[in-house]
């Protein structure tokens, strides 16, 4: 249920709010009949100052909840860095928590954050989230709520996003543009969003290029790890007919995928080539430099502080919260990883 409001209270009672919030803080011109009644119907109503007001009122710091599944995650640490300049810019501070990917932990450190009385929250939910009834929970005692990256259709909220679908369709477009007809998706977990649509554009792709669907050139990675990369692409070796090509659902899992060609004796990309997504700066340091979809992270920390704090002053100013649904550009970064060599090359 909703947090009571000073309003609420008045309502019951038939008084102003002024005349509850002088009540509250035991101002001596209101009678003891009064407050006795406000302290009654607050306590009835479970009313309880927000946090935001009592800040408010103590000049308190002015605090934004974050919450990301990995803190040292490259594509993260962008994120963060686009949040810190803009809130830290008007004046806020930034507690940062991560849920390590799980959804019981999540559900501890959002609680967290709202008993501290954050403002409003940033949340990329963790692979293991499917509900968000933690979330609306929330929600319903007005602190605003922003998902990025990973979000969920279930929740009411403003969110931001990588076009996760047009960057996988490029990506997997590329290889096919070079004649790549066996390509394979090491793909993510089911439950997020993102590698959802990561996988639909695989899908789109080779839909629109007339090949077919092939159902054992598709893995699952649970964790989205290096080993797991590494595990599937030794399983898609051992198939009759080996994909000619790797499309990873990250860039951490196409590099574990390179690795285990490598040792198998397969060249990259003479004899397979491999794309992830992400872009992480290790990319261009490796041999051979991996070719990545690049995410916007900065931008998606920047475009979510923007919205959180449009929502949070709309809260002060007793206004209805108004949600926007943002979608940034993915940008394939081509190098040696996917590049078919040219006839006669090595």
């Amino acid at each position: 249920m909703k947090r009571a409001t000073l309003r609420d209270i008045a309502q019951a009672l038939g008084i102003t709010v002024a005349t509850v919030s002088r009540a509250l803080k035991d101002y001596p011109d209101i009678s003891a009949a009064t407050k006795l009644a406000v302290l009654t119907t607050a306590e009835r109503l479970h009313y309880a100052p927000h946090p935001l007001a009592v800040k408010l009122r103590q000049k308190a710091y002015k605090v934004v909840g974050v919450v990301v599944p990995d803190i040292v995650h490259p594509f993260f640490a962008d994120v963060i860095s686009g949040i810190v300049d803009v809130v830290e810019a008007l004046g806020y501070h930034v507690i940062l928590s991560q849920s390590n990917e799980s959804y019981e932990k999540e559900i501890r450190v959002t609680q967290m954050l709202q008993a501290t009385g954050v403002d409003g929250l940033l949340v990329c939910l963790s692979n293991e989230t499917v509900a968000v009834d933690h979330l609306r929970a929330l929600q319903d005692y007005n602190l605003p709520v922003v998902l990025f990256d990973k979000i969920s259709s279930g929740l009411d909220a403003s969110t931001v996003v990588t076009n996760d679908f047009q960057g996988a369709y490029d990506a997997v477009a590329h290889l096919l543009d070079q004649g790549y007809t066996r390509v394979a998706h090491l793909k993510g977990p089911a439950h997020p969003e993102n590698t959802r649509q990561r996988f639909a554009g695989y899908q789109a792709a080779l839909a629109a290029y007339g090949l077919p669907f092939r159902p054992e050139y598709v893995l699952e990675c649970q964790a989205v790890t290096h080993a797991e990369g590494f595990a599937f692409a030794q399983q898609l070796l051992a198939l009759p007919e080996p994909p000619q090509a790797i499309f990873a659902v990250t860039d951490s899992v196409a590099i574990g995928a390179i690795t285990a060609l490598k040792q198998a004796g397969r060249r990259v990309p003479q004899d397979v080539a491999v794309i992830g997504f992400s872009d992480w700066a290790v990319c261009q340091l490796l041999e051979p430099t991996v070719s990545s979809v690049a995410q916007p992270g900065y931008d998606i920390g920047r475009r979510a502080s923007e919205l959180l704090l449009r929502e949070i002053q709309q809260l002060r100013d007793e206004q209805p919260p108004e949600h926007s649904h943002l979608v940034l550009d993915a940008t394939v970064r081509v190098r040696q990883s996917s590049q078919r060599p040219l006839p006669g090359g090595a």
